[in-house]
């Protein structure tokens, strides 16, 4: 949830003319990490949230390519982006941890 709270911060201060473009989609793969987690967390069955684990592993790598490409656009500096990645990619390997445990 704090991934996607800075997310939001940052991309407040993208382009007017990319809120429906980078924007959004940075923004949607942020809240797609946790709120599938919480969806799978939800199910009844091991299989069923692993497979919610996938989709939010999946949105952690979507995430982290968006934001490399806003790194590029200088919509982000180098040490926004580095951290925001870093951060993405942390949240990845919490969740493998957790997915392998299963």
């Amino acid at each position: 949830m704090d991934l996607v709270a800075k997310v939001y911060n940052k991309t407040r201060l993208f382009p007017k003319e990319e809120t429906y473009g980078i924007t959004r989609q940075i923004r949607r793969s942020a809240v797609s990490i946790p709120s599938n987690i919480s969806e799978g967390a939800g199910r009844n069955t091991d299989s069923q949230f692993k497979y919610f684990l996938e989709i939010s592993m999946g949105s952690c790598n979507e995430l982290q390519t968006q934001i490399e490409l806003s790194r590029r656009l200088k919509y982000l500096s180098d040490p926004e982006a580095n951290q925001l990645i870093d951060e993405a990619f942390q949240i990845y390997r919490m969740i493998l941890t957790y997915y392998n445990k299963l």
